[in-house]
């Protein structure tokens, strides 16, 4: 309470009243300027945005395969799976021999001679293929893995 004591507005606000009664010239526009200032730059300041979270998006799950399949049934289901994949990377190893071929031919037309061009990139493959067959070896170590086993659950 003895801050209050010591500060007394009442002081301040006479002498202000006592400066802004005397005749000067331009007092109200320097008033109103002042004024407008202040109130300007508080609105500034005080203005709120508030951001609302965005709504939750409402999932919804799609089921592909049936709660109640046995092993035999994911078994099967990999099989498949594994079927089509091998067509797949069958028919993308085909085109890319097509492409090669095309190669061949328009280096022959042309006198372009493509048997180093085509040894250049075998080894570029070959290359590829066993910098990914060392990069798994380091992530998974050597581990045989038997996918005829059957499937022991380590949960429980």
């Amino acid at each position: 309470m003895r801050y209050f004591r010591r500060v007394n507005p009442v002081g301040g606000i006479s002498d202000f009243w006592s400066y802004i009664r005397q005749p000067q010239p331009y007092r109200w526009a320097f008033l109103l300027v002042s004024l407008l200032a202040c109130l300007g730059l508080i609105s500034i300041l005080t203005h709120e945005r508030v951001f609302m979270p965005p709504e939750q998006p409402e999932v919804e799950y799609i089921r592909t395969f049936a709660a109640d399949r046995t092993d035999e049934e994911i078994r099967q289901s990999n099989l498949e799976n594994q079927r089509l994949k091998e067509e797949r990377q069958a028919e993308l190893d085909r085109i890319e021999e097509e492409k090669r071929d095309l190669y061949r031919r328009v280096g022959a037309a042309t006198g372009v001679d493509t048997t180093a061009a085509e040894a250049k990139a075998e080894a570029e493959r070959a290359a590829a293929e066993q910098a990914e067959r060392e990069r798994l070896e380091r992530l998974f170590g050597e581990q045989n893995q038997d996918t005829d086993a059957t499937v022991v659950d380590q949960g429980e």
